[in-house]
C-alpha cells in the first residue's frame, strides 16, 4: 500500500486507525478501527454520508465500540494491517480508479469497508447501508467533483462546510429579530431583484448592524415577506474561520474558496452568498509569492 496515493484526510484516517489499535493493545489494524477513524477524524465527510443514508450514528458507534473491544489484545510486537483491512483498502483503491480519482479519498475507504464483507461491513448493512445507496450519496455530495489533488475531499459539500445557512438559522429561531433596518433591507431586496449589477455591498463602521441586515433578509425570506422572485432563495454566510482553518498547504485555501463559488454558481441563482467582513478576503490564504483570495 502506497500511502502517497491517498488524500491528506485519508492518510489521517489510516494513521488514527493505527493509533486506535495501539491504544487498545491490538496488534493488527482492523476495519473496525478504520471505520471509527472515518467517523472521528475532523473534517471527514463520512458522518455526513451516513446521515444522508439515515444511519443512527449513536447505535452504530455503540455496536462498533463493542466490536473493537472484541478484538484480541496483544502486548508488544509491530502493528500491522489485518488481511480484512488490507482488502478494504485495496477495494478502496479500485473504487477510486472507477471514479477516475487520482487519489484515494475517505469515502472510497468507506466503500471498501462495505465491500470487504466482514463484521464491520455487517454493522453498516444492519443500519441499512447498501453499495448502491452509498454510491448515490457520494455522487450527491461530490456534485461532479473528482479527486485531482491531495486535498480535493475537503472541497465537497463546500457551502455546508464553509458557510452558514442563515435561512435555516432563522427557521430554527437562532437569529435575533432585526429592528429598525427596514429601509436598508428594502434597498438590498431591490438590488437583489435586478437582472444585472445585483451585488449589494454594505458599508459602515463596525457594530452598526451590517450583518443584521443579512439576518433580517433571511427572516423575511423564511416568512415569505419578499418579492416572488426571491422567495426560494437561500442565504449563506461565508465562514472565514472555517475556510482558513487547517489550510496548511499552498493553494488549499484558494481551492476551498473556489469550491464554494462553484456551488453558488451551480445553484443557478438560488443561493445568495453573504461575505461578512469582505475586506478580510484581501490577503487571506496568502503566502509569499502567491495571490490572495481577492
Amino acid at each position: 500500500m502506497n500511502i502517497n496515493n491517498y488524500t491528506v484526510k485519508a492518510q489521517e484516517v489510516i494513521q488514527q486507525a493505527v493509533n486506535e489499535a495501539q491504544a487498545n493493545m491490538h496488534q493488527s489494524v482492523e476495519t473496525g478501527h478504520l471505520l471509527k477513524s472515518l467517523m472521528d477524524v475532523e473534517g471527514s465527510i463520512v458522518p455526513s454520508l451516513l446521515q444522508k443514508l439515515g444511519v443512527n450514528e449513536r447505535v452504530l458507534r455503540m455496536a462498533l465500540d463493542k466490536l473493537i473491544q472484541s478484538y484480541p489484545k496483544v502486548s508488544g510486537g509491530e502493528t500491522y494491517l489485518s488481511s480484512e483491512a488490507n482488502r478494504a483498502l485495496q477495494k478502496a483503491a479500485a473504487y477510486a480508479k472507477e471514479y477516475n480519482d487520482q487519489y484515494v479519498a475517505v469515502e472510497m475507504i468507506l466503500l471498501g469497508i462495505l465491500a470487504a464483507g466482514d463484521r464491520t461491513a455487517q454493522l453498516l448493512k444492519d443500519q441499512g447501508v447498501t453499495e448502491k445507496d452509498l454510491k448515490a450519496a457520494i455522487k450527491d455530495i461530490r456534485k461532479g467533483v473528482s479527486v485531482s489533488s491531495e486535498s480535493s475531499d475537503e472541497t465537497y459539500d463546500a457551502l455546508n462546510r464553509y458557510a452558514i445557512n442563515l435561512n435555516e438559522r432563522a427557521r430554527q429561531g437562532k437569529l435575533d429579530p432585526v429592528i429598525g433596518r427596514d429601509d436598508e433591507i428594502r434597498r438590498v431586496l431591490q438590488i437583489l431583484s435586478r437582472r444585472t449589477k445585483n451585488n449589494p455591498v454594505l458599508i459602515g463602521e463596525p457594530g452598526v448592524g451590517k450583518t443584521a441586515i443579512a439576518e433580517g433578509l433571511a427572516h423575511r425570506i423564511v416568512n415569505g415577506d419578499v418579492p416572488e422572485n426571491l422567495k426560494t432563495k437561500q442565504i449563506f454566510s461565508l465562514d472565514m474561520g472555517a475556510l482558513i482553518a487547517g489550510a496548511k498547504y499552498k493553494g488549499e485555501f484558494e481551492e476551498r474558496l473556489k469550491s464554494v463559488v462553484r456551488e453558488v454558481v451551480a445553484s443557478e441563482g438560488e443561493v445568495i452568498l453573504f461575505i461578512d467582513e469582505i475586506h478580510t478576503l484581501v490577503g487571506a490564504g496568502r503566502s509569499e509569492g502567491a495571490m490572495d483570495a481577492a
